[in-house]
This record gives C-alpha cells, structure tokens and sequence, in this order.
C-alpha cells in the first residue's frame, strides 16, 4: 500500500515537472531561427528521454499494477511524439495551413491538457481491450482469431457477399439522420414541400433497402457459421479418430467428447451471435464515424478525445460495485455457517444454555452484511448516476461545442442535428463492441483446446502403402520389448519372440496380466515396441497400407462390443457394400445365423447400444462373424468363448481349426478355458511378460512345468476355472 501511494506521488510529480519544464522550454526557447518541425522534434526526442528515465524510476519503486507498470513507457513515447507527428501530417498534407503554429503549441496548457488527455482515452481502451491476465508466466492459448479466420477460408466467397450487404445495409443506416438534419435546413431556409417529399422519398427507399439487406446479411451469415460448425465438428471428429490408441487411454472419453460437441458448440454460438454483432456493429461504427468526419472533423475529433473516458469510466466504477456486491455475498455466507453450525450443533448451544450468545453471533455477522450493504446500495448509485452523467455530458459537451461552431459558420444547424443522430448511434455501436469483444475472445479460448486435439500430431502414423494382393499372414515378433508411456516405463513384454505360420493355431496362455493383450495390441499397430519387431511377411507392420493391414489382420476381443445399429450391419461393419450373401455366410460359419433368423426383424434387428439388445454370447458371435467375413490372413482371438454355451462352442472351434487349415490362416488364440488350446498346433504360456515355455498340450504336460501348473489350478487368468476381469490394457 505504501509502495503505491509512493509510485503515484512519483507519478503526479513527473506530470507537474513535465508541464513546468514544457512551459518554460515554450517561454524561453520558442526559436525565431530555422524549421519549427526540427526543433518540434528535438524538443519530443529530450522529453521522451526524460519521461522514460521517470517511469524506468517509478517502477524501480514498485507496488504499481501489472497494466500501469507495462504502459508507462507506452504512454511516455506517446506523449513525447503525439504532437509532432500530427503537426508534421498537417505540414504534409496543407503546407499553407497552420503547421507552423501547431509546432509552437507544446507548451501551450491547452495542448499539454489535450496530450494528457488522448493518452489516457488510449489507456483505458488498451486497459479494457487487453486486460491483464492473472499469472504471466502461463502459457498463451495457441489457437487465436487467425486462426479461426482460416478455417473459415472455404466460405471466403460466402463473407465477401456478407461484406457486401453490411456495407449496403451499413450506407442505408445513414439516411434517417442525414435527412433528419436536411430538413432542419429546409425548415430554416424555407425550402419547397416538393424537395421535402422527395428527400422523404429517397430517405424510404434507403430505410427499406437497408432492411432487406440487413435480412438477407443475417441469413447468409448463419447459413456460413452453420456450414462452418459443421465442417469444424467433422474435421475435429476425423483428427481424434486417427490418433493413436494411447491417447484415448490417457484421455477420458467425456474430455473428448467434450471438446467434439460442448466447446464447439460454445464457440459456434459466441461466433453466429457474438461475431455477428461485432461484424455488424464495426461496420456501423465506420461507417457513422466516417460521417461524422465528413459533417464536421473539429467536432470528430472532440467526439474520439472524450468518448474513451465516457464509455469506460462507468464500467470501472461498476467493478468497484461489483466487488462490493461480491462482499456483501461473502458476508452474508459467513452468516449463514454461522446459523448452520448453531443448528447443527443445537444439543450443544441448549446444554450449554447460550442461545443468546448464538443469537448475539449472528446478530454480529449481520450488520456486517448491513453495513456492507450500505456501501453496495451507495456504489450502485454512483455506477448508475455515473452511466447517466457521463452520457449527458457528453450531449452537452457537442452542444455547446457545435453550437459554438454554428455560431462561427463551420458547421450549419442541419449538420449539428445529424452529427448528434450519428454520435448517439456510434456511442451505442461502441458500448455493444466493448462488451461482445470479451465474448469472441471467449469463443477462442473455447476453440484452443479443439485446435490442439486438430494440430495432434498422432505418435503412431498410418502412412504405409503396402498392400500386396498374395499375402500369406506370416507373424513374427523379433525379440520385442514394450512398456506403457503413462505407467512409469514399467516393461510390460520382456523380449518377448513368437511366430505365427499360415494355416495353424498358436495359443496364448498365462496368467492375468502376464502381457497376453499387449501383444494383441502390437500386432494391431495399436502400440509400436520400444524395441524388437513385429513382422507381417518379412515387413514392418508400420509399412502396411491402414485399412489393408486391417482387413487381413482381424481382431475379436475379450469383450466383444457391438454398435446400435442391425445386426447385418454389425457383421459389415467396416466392410464395403458386402452382399446378403456375405453376411448369410459369416454368420453360419461361427452359428450365428440360427439365433438371427428367429428373431422377428431377422438381419434387421437392432442390437442396441454397446450390442445390449441381445445376449453376451450372441455379440461374441457376431463379432466373430464380423472378423471373418473380412476373410482374414491372420486371426487374433482374444478369449472369444468365454460366453458361448457347449454347442456354438463346438461350432466357433470348427470354424478356428478347421478354417485355419483350410484358408491357410494364422491364428492366434488366447483363452481362459484350457480345454479350448488343447487342439493348438503351438501352444506360449507367458509370465510376468515373458514366453515360459512353448510345445504342444501333450509336450507341455510331460514337462511338468508351468503350463502343467495351470491346469492342475484349472485356472488361466481366472479363478476356479471362470474368466477373469482384465481391468486394463495388460
């Protein structure tokens, strides 16, 4: 606090040395001798040095707030060089005019006032424009206005018509005033009826013409932002979809959602509404302040100089009955814990018999509130007396200040008249893009974290070609290490090397949490190893062209899940206008089609959300019918029984053994239930990540060891022979 009082001290004094050492420079040193413009410029070079010296000075005193600490040096090279670069504009433009003069102004009280002055006008619009933010050292949101811009660059056309009809509607907003102040002149020159009918006439036609344009701007507009809304959802739907699995495991579904419907609709709504406004109301704003030029520049100028300090001083001084009122909140919560508490603890208050001590308490607490209250009531008061004054002021200050120049002869009684309409309407325009700003830039904000997710670079790119037509389905996993990026880079598969042989089965057992998924998930390319490889007939599965490398490598998970759509479609999902044909046969292969064709809606029944709408055993053959209909060159079966019955068991291991042979398929199967890899022609128990033995059932009985151990457990991931819950990726 003292530090403050100290910098504006330091502050006040610098003005006032300022002003003194101008007007004594002005006495003293006004030079008969050589160009004005010259030494106007010497004089702001020496003053900016000094004014830069005073706030390099003030900050080294500390305690100033963040914004005036950053805007002394801003403000000292504007006041230093305001004035000479208006004057030399003027000398360029109007050699003969009153250059000369102006440059002898510096130190004039009126000027120095009028410097002052724009500066601080500049100051609040900077304060209220580009506000502070709490913490400097946070980083910036990387999305912004620009960026928005450009990915609205298809519609270009679109806002070039857009453009088009704000002018249109903007120009036609400009009559009632313009006319208004003409007949003003009429009536003092006692002009015919026959020019007023026409200017009513043509002031008509604009008003109408004005509106329609403005109708056909709005409709355009929303179609345009509807269109872009749109085209955004998609293309940050599409961006998500081709991340790589790990991000959507270290990113909850409803954050991603989120971003996909919540922040872009919140954007969308600010930019159809909000942007709309600020399109339509600048463009008004132009348009009305180039008119109020065009009437009278003195009075333009005295309208720019003022209208700062009129708009904004109101809205700070209700921030301060903002901040009263939020106390008066506060207070009034403290009142009430302390009504709760007393009745929470009510055995206690009559035990103890102080009611009136409670009582007292809260009578304490309330006419801290009343108080408060009082000082709210008072500064709401002045926030609303404040709004009013400043308006009026303003008025005043135009009249007296364009009453004087009607006096003078430059501006005649019409202009007075339609320079107010403007000035009423452009004060209006202002206050609207002061408060609909924040609200576009809340639109970006809302937007940074969709432009992250579209700038995502996935760490795992789809960018391979191959896709040869004679694929024989060779796997082979070379010496493969893995390990999770968000647990630690604990090593979930330890070196891990396996072969899968076109036309056999190779099993996968072991333990829960042994690795059997992770290496489900390298060989989908869901993960890539940390090192080792994961082969597909002697090629990186990285080198595979995506959607060929995810027709002939078909997965069907532990829990099977299916979309709310029909069943014919869920067995084509993914699939490119197969046949009914197709789908008959996927679905008689793994025994689906008999459960299907008693169900009244037969292919067409829905299967609900998540596939609920039937039964866990039904999914796990329908998404088995859904992997080979793809007529697969490897297959990975992740546990795909666990909740059939005993004869579409029967039937699901005819199709994996048999159709292995037959198609020359490799197939890798992982199971719960050990009978179900007693046919496999190689069987891989794992532990802890790594493979313990291979062989056959008959040979890794005979060995005694590990997998020897789980069927005597009758356990395999599970307990008592039941399946097991795999609560995460292992």
């Amino acid at each position: 606090m003292k530090s403050s009082l100290v910098s504006c001290a330091w502050i006040s004094l610098v003005v006032l040395l300022d002003f003194f050492t101008l007007r004594l420079a002005w006495q003293v040193l006004r030079p008969p001798w050589g160009s004005p413009l010259v030494f106007s410029w010497a004089v702001a070079l020496l003053r900016c040095s000094m004014l830069s010296l005073s706030a390099f000075a003030t900050t080294c005193c500390g305690g100033q707030p963040g914004g005036l600490r950053d805007a002394l040096f801003p403000a000292a090279a504007l006041l230093s060089f305001l004035l000479p670069c208006y004057t030399t504009s003027q000398y360029l433009l109007r050699p003969k005019g009153g250059a000369p003069e102006l440059a002898h102004s510096w130190g004039r009280m009126d000027a120095f006032a009028l410097n002052y002055l724009i500066v601080g006008a500049v100051a609040l619009l900077w304060h209220h424009l580009a506000p502070q933010r709490q913490g400097e050292t946070e980083k910036k949101p990387s999305a912004s206005f620009g960026r928005l811009l450009s990915c609205m660059r298809p519609d270009l056309l679109r806002f070039v018509a857009i453009a088009g009809l704000l002018v249109a509607s903007s120009l036609g907003e400009m009559a009632i005033p313009y006319y208004t102040g003409r007949v003003t002149d009429w009536i003092v020159t006692e002009a015919g009826s026959s020019t007023f009918k026409k200017a009513l006439l043509v002031m008509s036609l604009l008003t109408v013409g004005s509106a329609v344009a403005e109708f056909f701007c709005d409709c355009l507009y929303n179609n345009t932002m509807n269109r872009f809304h749109t085209r955004l959802q998609s293309n940050v739907f599409k961006s998500i979809l081709h991340q790589e699995i790990g991000f959507f495991h270290n990113n909850r579904t409803g954050d991603i959602t989120s971003r996909i419907t919540s922040d872009t609709d919140t954007m969308s709504e600010a930019l159809s509404g909000d942007l709309n406004l600020l399109m339509w109301y600048l463009m008004r704003a132009i348009f009305l302040y180039a008119s109020m030029l065009w009437l009278s520049v003195p009075l333009s100028l005295f309208i720019t100089v003022l209208l700062p300090f009129i708009v904004l001083t109101p809205k700070l001084i209700g921030q301060f009955h903002q901040n009263l009122a939020l106390q008066v909140q506060e207070s009034l919560a403290k009142a009430n814990e302390v009504a709760e508490e007393t009745f929470q603890a009510i055995s206690t208050v009559r035990s103890f018999a102080n009611e009136d001590g409670a009582v007292r308490s809260y009578e304490g607490k309330l006419q801290k509130t009343y108080k408060l209250s009082k000082w709210d009531a008072a500064g709401y008061a002045v926030s609303m007396w404040s709004s009013n004054l400043a308006g009026l002021a303003l008025k005043l200050g135009i009249l007296i200040y364009g009453g004087r120049l009607v006096t003078l002869g430059n501006v005649t009684s019409g202009n007075l008249v339609t320079f107010v309409l403007y000035e009423m309407e452009f004060s209006t325009a202002v206050r609207v893009l002061l408060s609909t700003y924040p609200h576009v830039q809340k639109a970006i904000g809302s937007s940074e974290k969709i432009f992250e997710y579209m700038d995502r670079t996935p760490k795992i790119r789809s960018t391979g070609t191959l896709a040869p037509e004679d694929l024989r389905g060779h796997v082979l996993l070379n010496d493969v290490s893995f390990a999770y990026p968000d647990r630690d880079n604990a090593l979930v598969l330890k070196g891990v090397s396996l072969e899968l042989r076109p036309g056999t089965v190779t099993a996968l057992v072991g333990p829960s949490g042994s690795g059997k998924t992770t290496v489900v998930a390298l060989l989908e390319r869901f993960y890539e190893p940390q090192r080792g490889q994961v082969l597909l007939d002697g090629r990186e599965l990285g080198e595979y062209q995506h959607q060929f490398l995810h027709q002939k490598v078909a997965l069907v998970s532990q829990n099977p899940v299916l979309f709310a759509r029909s069943l014919h479609r869920n067995i084509a999902y993914g699939w490119e206008n197969p046949s009914e044909e197709d789908v008959t046969q996927a679905a008689l292969r793994v025994g689906a089609h008999g459960f299907i064709s008693r169900m009244r809606k037969g292919y067409n029944t829905d299967a609900g959300e998540t596939g609920g709408q039937i039964s866990g055993g039904q999914r796990q053959m329908i998404t088995i019918a859904r992997a080979l209909i793809r007529n697969p060159k490897v297959l990975i079966l992740d546990d795909p029984t666990s909740a059939l019955d005993t004869e579409c068991q029967k039937q699901v291991k005819k199709e994996i053994y048999e159709g292995a042979a037959r198609s020359q398929r490799s197939v890798l199967l992982i199971s719960h239930r050990l009978h179900s890899v007693e046919r496999a022609d190689l069987i891989l128990v794992m532990e802890d990540g790594e493979i313990q033995e291979q062989g056959t059932h008959l040979e890794l009985m005979e060995r005694r060891g590990a997998y020897w151990q789980l069927v005597q457990n009758g356990t395999n991931g599970g307990n008592n022979g039941t399946p097991s819950v795999n609560n995460g990726p292992l």
